[in-house]
């Protein structure tokens, strides 16, 4: 449904997309995550045909957004951070202004129609200009101009900004009912709505496509990932030590598992805790060595770190970016991080730099304490002076 090969962009010599490439397959809802600035507002604003690329390729349900970007239009729905509303319109009178610009005709209208109004709860506002509408529905409005064509695509940037917590509910809630039938691009900041809303995620970082995958998936980058067994003491475990010695051992030369521990539990259960090293789920191994071995599985769990923290790990970077090291040399492509390294700057070279302001801070010394004898100088011959002009006087009387 999209597919972007290797997009750049540049605004002047501020790169915000360096040649960022994904596929967004029918059906799916994928959270499009990055700090500000990393570039998601300007990919999304490519994919929607409102600005172009400086290189790079995209098509969206099969045309290209260079060459035939009115076909795109006509198959996306964009929903932009804040929807463009015309306030002194009321709710219905907007949304036939769209569908005229739509081209829609009258019978698809009232059958889109219907369909936006139940889906993003506009009934009871059709009637009320849309300057007197909370956010939340101004939010909702938005969502029913990008609906109002039924596209095929959904492009949605930050629909749930500045809402309160039971109006982002509810947009969410609109989010996954239209994700049923259409596929969708999500971008926000709130990683529990990504995790609650979509099934996969891209994470950007620096104009750079960081993470690719599934939420699980992306979770288990992070770092290690911890599983949980739990077995039942009465089939083929006994209370003593060298049962729960074998199962450890057995669990430990699986390929993936970097440590084993026993953790408490009631009397009929035995549980053990594993850190495994890879990204791939050993849930399936784990299964098939307590089949092999007769062991009754009470529980197997899989544990990974928050999305939190694997974006906070993700595009956690160095002050000195990427792109501001594009302002700095103005090149056409990025710098490496060793070209803008403290450590080119030895200790001698600082010695000699210190060595050379104590020098300078001498020499200013010199100079004023000359200054200072100059002007003693200058009062003595003043003082001089007027004490001939005092004795000439006193002859003359």
């Amino acid at each position: 449904m999209i597919e972007a090969k290797g997009l750049s962009k540049r605004f002047g010599a501020t790169r915000a997309l360096d040649k960022i490439s994904f596929e967004v397959r029918q059906g799916e809802v994928v959270g499009f995550l990055g700090p500000n600035g990393a570039g998601k507002s300007t990919a999304m604003r490519i994919l929607t045909c409102f600005i172009s690329a400086s290189e790079g390729s995209a098509r969206v349900h099969g045309h290209d957004v260079f060459d035939d970007p009115l076909a795109v239009r006509q198959r996306v729905g964009y929903l932009p951070q804040r929807a463009p509303l015309y306030g002194d319109m009321s709710v219905l009178d907007y949304l036939k202004f769209v569908a005229d610009v739509r081209q829609l005709d009258k019978s698809t209208f009232k059958k889109s129609m219907k369909e936006v109004v139940e889906v993003c709860g506009l009934a009871g506002v059709l009637g009320k200009d849309i300057r007197t509408l909370s956010h939340g529905y101004r939010q909702r409005v938005g969502l029913g101009q990008a609906l109002i064509h039924d596209p095929p695509i959904l492009i949605l940037d930050e629909p749930t900004s500045d809402l309160d917590p039971n109006e982002k509910a509810e947009v969410l809630r609109y989010i996954r009912q239209v994700g049923e039938k259409r596929t969708v691009v999500l971008s926000t900041h709130n990683l529990n709505e990504v995790e609650e809303a979509c099934a996969r995620a891209i994470i950007i970082s620096k104009g750079r496509v960081v993470a690719d995958g599934n939420i699980e998936d992306v979770r288990a980058r992070g770092g290690r990932v911890r599983y949980n067994l739990m077995v039942d003491e009465q089939e083929g475990l006994t209370n003593g030590a060298p049962a729960l010695a074998e199962v450890a051992e057995a669990l430990a030369v699986l390929e993936g598992i970097s440590s084993v521990k026993e953790t408490p539990t009631d009397e009929r259960a035995h549980a053990f805790t594993m850190l495994g090293t890879k990204s791939t789920d050993l849930r399936a191994e784990i299964y098939r060595l307590c089949v092999d071995k007769g062991w009754l599985m009470l529980e197997l769990r899989r544990d990974v770190q928050k999305l939190e923290d694997v974006f906070k790990q993700l595009t956690r970077g160095d002050e000195r970016s990427d792109r501001g090291r594009d302002l700095l040399a103005g090149d056409d492509e990025l710098e490496d991080d060793e070209d803008f390294d403290d450590e080119d700057l030895d200790d001698e070279d600082l010695d000699d730099e210190e060595a050379d302001q104590d020098d300078a801070d001498e020499a200013d010394d010199a100079d004023e304490d000359d200054a200072d004898e100059d002007d003693a100088d200058e009062d003595d011959a003043d003082g001089a002076d007027a004490d001939k002009a005092d004795a000439d006087k006193k002859e003359e009387e």
